[in-house]
C-alpha cells in the first residue's frame, strides 16, 4: 500500500515542488495539498492520510496549532518542515506531537526517506535539531516530576534512557543484551504507561523528568 500524504505550505511553489517529489515515488500517493493550517487541518479530516508534511509558518492557523489538532483528532504522523531552524518552535512542534523535524533546505532523498521513516511509526529530526533540542535541555530545569516515571518496570526505564541517547530499537537490544523484539516491547510498553505518542515524546519526557542528562 501507498504512504498517503497531504502537504500543506502557503508557498504554492514550494508546495508544488515537495509534492511532485513525494508523488513520483512508487510507494507514495499525495492525496492533498494545503495553503494554510485551517486547510491543513480539514484535508486530513477529509482524505485521513497516513502523513502530514507541514510548515510552519502559514495564515489562518499556523502549523504548530495544526499539528497540535491533527495529532489529538487522528493517528496521522506530522512532519514538520521549516526554514525556521529556531528551539521554540522545535519543542512546540514536537509537544504539539509531531513525529518529525526538517528543515527545508533537506535533500530530495532526505524527504522522501523521512516520509517513509514517520509513516512506519518513527520519529525523525534533522541533525542540526538534535543538537539545539539537547542544547536547550542543558539549560532547562527538569519540568516533569521524577515520580511520572514510577509506573515503568526497572526494564523500560532503561529503555527510555536508551532512546533518550538516540539509539535504536536493534542497538537497545545489544546494550540489554534481550531480542529485538522484547526491546519493542518495552517501548510499546512505556509509551502507553507514559501517555507519549512515540519515541521524540519519549525523548522529551526522558530529559524532563532528568531520568536522561545531557552529556551523561
Amino acid at each position: 500500500m501507498s504512504v498517503r500524504v497531504v502537504v500543506a505550505d502557503d508557498q504554492e511553489l514550494v508546495r508544488g515542488g515537495f509534492a511532485m517529489i513525494l508523488d513520483v515515488q512508487p510507494d507514495i500517493e499525495v492525496v492533498a495539498e494545503a495553503g494554510d493550517g485551517v486547510e491543513a487541518v480539514a484535508a486530513v479530516r477529509a482524505h485521513r492520510p497516513d502523513v502530514l508534511l507541514l510548515d510552519i509558518r502559514m495564515p489562518r492557523m499556523d502549523g504548530i496549532e495544526a499539528a497540535r489538532i491533527v495529532c489529538a483528532e487522528t493517528t496521522c504522523k506530522v512532519l514538520i518542515l521549516t526554514t525556521f531552524d529556531l528551539d521554540d518552535y522545535v519543542f512546540e512542534g514536537l509537544r504539539a506531537g509531531a513525529s518529525g523535524f526538517l528543515l527545508k533546505d533537506v535533500r530530495r532523498d532526505d524527504l522522501v526517506n523521512a516520509v517513509r521513516v514517520v509513516a512506519a511509526g518513527e520519529s525523525l529530526l534533522a541533525p542540526t535539531v538534535t543538537r539545539r533540542l539537547i542544547a536547550e535541555f542543558t539549560s532547562r530545569p527538569a519540568v516533569r516530576s521524577a515520580r511520572a516515571l514510577d509506573v515503568l518496570t526497572a526494564r523500560e526505564r532503561e529503555t527510555l534512557q536508551l532512546i533518550a541517547r538516540g539509539l535504536s530499537n536493534a542497538e537497545i537490544a545489544r546494550a540489554m543484551v534481550v531480542s529485538e523484539h522484547t526491546v519493542k516491547t518495552h517501548v510499546s510498553n512505556l509509551l502507553t504507561k507514559l501517555g507519549l505518542r512515540d519515541r521524540v515524546q519519549a525523548v522529551i519526557a526522558a530529559y524532563e523528568s532528568g531520568l536522561a542528562v545531557p552529556g551523561a
